[in-house]
């Protein structure tokens, strides 16, 4: 495979292994989390090398996975006093475990190839030098081995537990109640969450992780209700973003990983702006057909309960307090709908008209 294949490659694998947990974590309200847990896992690495003295053990895997669950118990615990908001407690846990993690390294292993500017940027394109050998046979990249098997966990946890992920996200009362354990489950998923973080962002860098880990659930999030769709939306969606950033990347002759985050962020304002039902374009138009219904309604009950007297243009617009082009619009679409005759600027309601204005009423009622 050449050196660019392995770098999509390991792109697509990792943007679908953040993904997939990142999903639970956006339902869950806890986006920030991911941010949070991604820097803290390096004091982790860091009191797990203090242990061993060796870059290479899986004992800092372990390290950093255990601290990634160590902050949520700490922004949790200060949560649970009522003195902080949960935003508030990821402000001081976050930085105040990453910053003794700064300190340790610049103080005990200056001399050791633990560089944080790595750890928080990554650089993708290194990852193929780092290679897998296995009997003096090149089985590749070690992070497309690494980056797959996290992947693989990260499937069969869900796949595996999905009923439980599900009832534990959307109703943890209900939780209790059928007999599963919501704490165990929420912790699981951070466990998931932080193992997920720590095999990525050796390639990738932390900030990659995050845009994948946040970025195509939040993106999948506006674009369907369905969990198991939304799942599959946020794995296809982080896989394009990785491909297009890698493309742009090219291109342009800068960062990949920048190009891969960028790609992500315009991603979800596209779908944010365009998205069928919940993007900010159908939005504006709802509001602005609901305004203008309500606007018909209010204006067929004024001239329903005043058929005995002749209502002309003027008074209308001015009992209504409507602007005057809205006025204009709305009795165009009323003619229009064979609700209203206009003769000599008097508006009188036809037999179309008065039953639209009763059942209007009536289903106004009935509300």
């Amino acid at each position: 495979m050449s050196p660019q294949f392995e770098i999509q490659l390991i792109a697509v694998i990792v943007a679908v292994a953040c993904a997939l947990p990142g999903v639970f974590l956006v339902l869950r309200k806890m986006a920030m989390m991911s941010d949070s847990i991604t820097h803290t896992i390096l004091l982790g690495i860091v009191l797990a090398f203090f242990v061993t003295h060796d870059l290479s053990s899986s004992f800092l895997i372990a390290g950093a996975a255990l601290m990634g669950v160590v902050t949520v118990w700490l922004t949790e615990m200060l949560g649970r006093t009522r003195l902080l908001a949960e935003d508030a407690a990821i402000g001081i846990v976050f930085p105040l475990l990453f910053s003794i993690a700064i300190i340790l390294i610049t103080r005990y292993a200056g001399s050791v190839h633990l560089d944080t500017d790595s750890v928080l940027l990554g650089e993708l394109a290194f990852a193929p030098f780092d290679r897998m050998i296995v009997g003096g046979v090149d089985l590749g990249a070690k992070a497309i081995h690494t980056t797959g098997a996290l992947l693989l966990i990260n499937l069969a946890v869900i796949i595996i537990f999905f009923k439980e992920l599900k009832l534990a996200t959307f109703d943890p009362m209900l939780a209790s109640v059928l007999g599963f354990a919501p704490t165990l489950v929420h912790y699981g998923l951070m466990t998931l969450v932080s193992l997920t973080t720590v095999g990525a962002f050796q390639a990738v860098g932390s900030i990659l992780v995050v845009a994948f880990m946040i970025g195509p659930p939040v993106t999948a999030y506006l674009l369907t209700d369905d969990l198991k769709r939304m799942l599959i939306l946020s794995g296809a969606i982080g896989a394009i973003n990785g491909l297009l950033g890698y493309r742009a990347a090219a291109l342009l002759d800068v960062s990949i990983a920048g190009c891969m985050a960028m790609m992500t962020g315009i991603s979800f304002l596209l779908v944010f702006i365009f998205a069928p039902g919940r993007g900010l374009v159908s939005t504006l138009s709802r509001r602005r057909n609901q305004k203008i219904g309500f606007a018909k309604m209010i204006l067929l009950f004024h001239l329903y309960h005043h058929e005995e007297s002749e209502a002309n243009l003027a008074e209308i617009q001015s009992y209504l307090r409507l602007d005057g082009e809205l006025t204009k619009n709305l009795i165009a679409l009323l003619q229009k709908e064979g609700c209203i005759e206009l003769n000599n600027s008097v508006v009188k309601l036809t037999e179309q008209g008065r039953l639209t204005s009763l059942c209007s009423y009536e289903a106004l009622l009935s509300g």
